[in-house]
């Protein structure tokens, strides 16, 4: 019988293969330590009593501030097998954000992987969190007033991701059972993954990146993963050269700064006798990269478009296929997809681009608690408006040229300008700002500010800067910030950015 529920991939493994190998991971001597499915199994076990025990429901949500390690794993597990909803957040983020997912997620307990991150302990101290009856783990006291969800939601809901809203609030995409195991069995397909495949993991298992495409997806191949906390160019070209990982994803960017780390080592091509996949996804990929990353590795680098409104990916480029341009590839099964015209609504022919807009099975089922933001993407007959501009090739592949919005990728994660800006005006010498992402290396975007000062009040960029570090996270800091005299305006008070980078380019001293 197909499972139902996000746990029941794991435990059918459980059941047929209890003393297989399903994590390895870095010991502090030598080589590597490892957990069976067995082992895993007993620490969700461990993690489900405890839920049960401090009055965990179907429906609540459970927060889950965490770095990657089988803490988090068994907590995702524990949480579909008692009905709640896991909330990943990133240790990583600043308090000031972390603070808001809270109240975001209404959350019955949180959760800290105290055991690997210093991070999350920061978060945990924060919270007065207190150790978990398991290993590694810190949680705070169980808040009698949260509020469960109830009726068909309830069941259907396996997690909430968070992003930042346009306004700069934070919006909880809830994503269904359903959805994220369609995607991870979509998602193993299009790499042709199996039970022999081992998968670099390190991309936080708080996004849908690692949650979907690298443990879903394994879960439903029963492939392997070697887990970590974070990435290191080092430690991903060693365990390459000698730990046997056979599937290596990530944001451009990943790649670039492997790049760079072959370079500084003296070598032209890393060791990696087991590598058979490679894939660039959560941002846009230039060609000067895709060729350097194909010329060193002699693989052909994947490409796909995706979002946390659809668990995952909606285009994928076919297995092996070496294409002379960065498409993301081809619509996968389940997925419906249009090019509109934004403004009329009605379909773009082939080769226009327009607004990306899609449906199907792994399409979020809303904002959590957020009507007016879940009415704001949604359209007439179920579809969802991603604010992505796109155009469709003639031979069916989807290339993304570009966004309504204006969102920034920086480091495979989204920053909006709004959030910045809010952060920055917070700051009593700041009478305005305005934020854009300019083009950076390797298909990453740099995050350039413009700061108005108050009247009188001198630039204290030292200052800013420690403001700006304990409110966001790091990904979203500026690379530049400059103080202009004035910031030039509509008519209605809106920053004309356009002509802000006339006015001062960022590359003047």
């Amino acid at each position: 019988m197909a499972a139902a529920r996000i746990h029941e991939l794991f435990d059918g493994w459980l059941q047929r293969s209890p003393d297989r190998v399903f994590l390895h991971l870095p010991a502090t001597d030598v080589g590597l330590t490892t957990m069976t499915y067995a082992e895993v199994g007993a620490l969700t076990d461990a993690i489900e009593a405890e839920l049960v025990a401090t009055g965990v429901r179907a429906g609540d949500r459970v927060m889950v501030v965490a770095e990657n390690c089988p803490q988090h794993l068994a907590l995702v597990l524990a949480c579909s097998r008692v009905g709640a909803w896991s909330c990943g957040v990133n240790a990583r983020m600043a308090p000031a954000e972390v603070a808001g997912f809270a109240v975001k997620a209404d959350a019955r307990i949180h959760y800290f992987t105290t055991g690997v991150s210093k991070a999350a302990a920061v978060h945990a101290q924060r919270f007065t969190a207190v150790p978990s009856a398991v290993t590694g783990l810190s949680r705070s006291r169980v808040r009698a007033d949260a509020i469960a969800e109830v009726g068909q939601l309830a069941e259907q809901v396996a997690a909430i991701i968070f992003t930042s809203g346009t306004s700069g609030a934070p919006k909880g995409v809830m994503m269904t059972h359903e959805g994220v195991m369609h995607f991870g069995h979509i998602s193993a397909a299009s790499r042709g993954l199996n039970a022999d495949d081992r998968s670099y993991a390190y991309l936080p298992m708080t996004h849908i990146f690692g949650l979907g495409t690298v443990l879903l997806a394994s879960l439903c191949a029963g492939a392997t993963l070697l887990m970590r906390t974070s990435f290191d160019s080092a430690d991903a070209l060693d365990d390459l050269a000698n730990h046997g990982v056979t599937q290596l994803q990530g944001p451009p960017a990943v790649f670039s700064r492997l790049l760079v780390h072959l370079e500084q080592t003296g070598l032209t091509q890393p060791r990696a006798p087991s590598l058979r996949y490679l894939y660039a996804g959560a941002g846009p990929l230039d060609m000067p990269l895709k060729k350097r990353v194909e010329a060193a590795f002699g693989k052909p680098l994947h490409h796909g478009y995706g979002l946390s409104e659809y668990a995952g990916s909606v285009c994928v480029t076919r297995l092996g296929e070496w294409r002379d341009d960065t498409s993301a590839g081809y619509r996968v099964e389940g997925a419906e997809l249009r090019i509109v015209d934004p403004a009329t609504s009605r379909d773009v022919p082939a080769g226009q681009p327009g607004e990306i807009w899609l449906r199907g099975v792994g399409l979020t089922p809303g904002y959590f608690r957020d009507p007016s933001a879940t009415a704001a993407v949604m359209r007439d007959g179920g579809w969802y408006a991603s604010g992505d501009i796109g155009e469709m090739r003639q031979d069916g592949a989807l290339t993304v040229v570009g966004r309504l919005k204006e969102m920034i990728i920086r480091s495979g994660f989204n920053v909006y300008p709004a959030e910045v800006e809010a952060v920055l005006n917070a700051f009593p010498a700041v009478e305005r700002s305005a934020v854009l992402g300019l083009p950076g290396q390797d298909g990453d975007e740099d995050i350039v500010a413009y700061v108005q000062l108050r009247p009188g009040v001198a630039f204290d960029e030292p200052a800013l800067r420690s403001h700006l570090r304990e409110q966001l996270a790091s990904y979203k800091q500026p690379l530049t910030i400059r103080a202009v005299d004035e910031l030039p305006l509509t008519g209605s008070g809106k920053v004309l950015k356009r002509k802000l980078l006339e006015l001062h380019p960022p590359e003047e001293s």
